[in-house]
This record gives structure tokens, sequence and C-alpha cells, in this order.
């Protein structure tokens, strides 16, 4: 698969079907992007497990946190990795060994995130990669609450208004 686009359809039924997700990088900082992500996933109803092996033993967001992956509780969606594109490829790694056991489905790089020789590997073992994207913003476009707060919805715009 190609990773310069993705069709809503894909990314629809990934968001749809995977609602658990063990969050690579989660941090405790309430204004780290992870922190954001963890919290908006968890009001639209999904369960995050943080993987943090610096904050391992104590919780976020009312989850605990995990050193790694293997620790992490089953079953489990979907990964979705928060650190940089060089760290991915052990986490995809880790993940792609452990899917047999622990039902993950999904590889989900956040924004900025690239691997292919990573997400190569991991759709060779069977799952599906997401790569240089965010599931809350996807999953408030694809919802259209970004319409909501104003963003393309016509309402404001820096257009001269003809009478």
């Amino acid at each position: 698969m190609g990773h310069d686009y993705y069709s809503d359809a894909y990314l629809r039924e990934i968001l749809r079907d995977c609602r658990v997700i063990a969050m690579v990088g989660a941090s405790p900082n309430w204004n780290r992007p992870s922190f954001f992500v963890m919290k908006y996933l968890q009001a639209k109803g999904y369960r995050v497990i943080p993987v943090n092996p610096v904050a391992a033993g104590k919780e976020i967001l009312g989850e605990p946190v995990y050193a790694r992956l293997a620790d992490v509780p089953r079953p489990v969606d979907m990964v979705d990795i928060f650190r940089n594109s060089a760290a991915a490829a052990a986490i995809v790694d880790e993940a792609t060994a452990l899917a047999p056991d622990t039902g993950f489905k999904v590889i989900w790089m956040q924004l900025g995130v690239r691997n292919d020789a990573a997400a190569a590997r991991a759709e060779a073992a069977g799952l599906k990669v997401v790569m240089n994207r965010c599931p809350k913003i996807e999953y408030g476009r694809l919802s259209g609450e970004l319409g909501w707060a104003g963003v393309n919805s016509g309402i404001i715009s820096a257009k001269k208004k003809l009478v």
C-alpha cells in the first residue's frame, strides 16, 4: 500500500474497529500532544493504554502506564506511536512479533512519524499501517467535528461578502 494517501473509508474502518489502543510515548505532562490525543480518544469511547518506560507503574488519565508493549494486557487493537521515525522501527518490530498473541491489527504512526521499511514489515505480517497522521485529527475530520469549530464550515471567511 502507498502511504502518501489514505482513503476516508480505510481510516474510518480503522477508527470504527479499533477500540483499544496502546499509545507508545504517552506522556503524563498535560501540555504534551500525546496527552491531548489520549484524553480526546478516551472521551470518544476508546480505551487508551499508555506505554512509557519512564512513567511505568504510574497512571495517565486513569490508566496504568506500562514500560513496553509486551507488558500491556490483552487484547489491544492498535499501536499508536508517539515516538520519532527512527524509534518507530523497533516499536513496529515488537508489535509485529506480539501481534498473534495481543490482537494488534493496526500500526498508527503519529504526525511527522514515517518509517517505510517498518511499515512494509508490519504489512507483510498482516497488519494495517497508517503513517504521518493523527487519530484525533482524523476522527474529528471524519465525524464532522472540525466543522463544528468553524473550520471549513463556510461560516468564517476571509473573503469580502458580496452584497
